[in-house]
């Protein structure tokens, strides 16, 4: 299956030197998280929208193959009063499970 994640580009860069991508949202950590926020292929441009609209940083959207993954990805509902589930990394995402990164 395929989820998305929308990066900074510094961010993106960062991890692929470092060897984990470890940014759960914008300003946030795995650390301080718990999980890394992701979307399926309908939901992305929404969260672009809501959550990086204001952002002049160049942004990248990120396909990663969950079957490369060595985290767990859980679907679930982001926040009380919300229906809609997510995809949530529980952990750090591989570089190698990135298979496209497009500007966002």
């Amino acid at each position: 299956m395929r989820i998305y994640h929308v990066a900074t580009l510094a961010d993106w860069e960062a991890a692929q030197a470092s060897g984990a991508y470890t940014t759960s949202t914008r300003g946030v950590t795995l650390e301080q998280e718990g999980y890394i926020h992701a979307s399926r292929e309908d939901q992305w441009r929404g969260v672009h929208e809501r959550y990086y609209a204001d952002v002049t940083e160049p942004l990248v959207l990120l396909v990663i193959d969950t079957d490369l993954l060595s985290s767990p990805v859980v679907e679930e509902v982001p926040a009380p009063g919300m229906t809609e589930t997510y995809p949530h990394v529980y952990g750090p995402i591989d570089p190698a499970a990135v298979v496209e990164v497009r500007p966002a």
